[in-house]
């Protein structure tokens, strides 16, 4: 599975309107078959930054993502919004999901 993290650095006057801004890109990355998760969050410690966790099934899929019409739009719909280059971690897991965490569990 590929996992990339990303977080994105949004213009203040912008930062309430990014989740529409990314909307269409977020439901046509979604339904792409590769696609395993693709979930917004917005930092609690940097309120004007989105992060993005998102996961493939695979390279090709990664690659598939990238290539895509929706991608490119969504870079063009994202490039006006932003106050600086995001930030990436892209790595390969050696997983296809999210698992339980063996840690921690509800108590009562």
């Amino acid at each position: 599975m590929i996992l990339i993290a990303v977080k994105f650095p949004v213009r203040p006057e912008l930062v309430e309107e990014w989740p529409e801004r990314v909307a269409a890109f977020t439901e046509a990355t979604r339904a792409e078959p590769g696609n395993v998760f693709f979930e917004w969050s917005r930092s609690l410690d940097e309120p004007n930054t989105y992060v993005l966790l998102e996961a493939f099934a695979d390279a090709e899929a990664g690659k598939a993502h990238v290539e895509s019409d929706h991608f490119k739009a969504g870079l063009e719909a994202m490039a006006g919004a932003i106050s600086g280059t995001p930030s990436i971690i892209n790595v390969e897991a050696p997983v296809d999901g999210w698992g339980e965490m063996a840690e921690l569990s509800p108590q009562g």
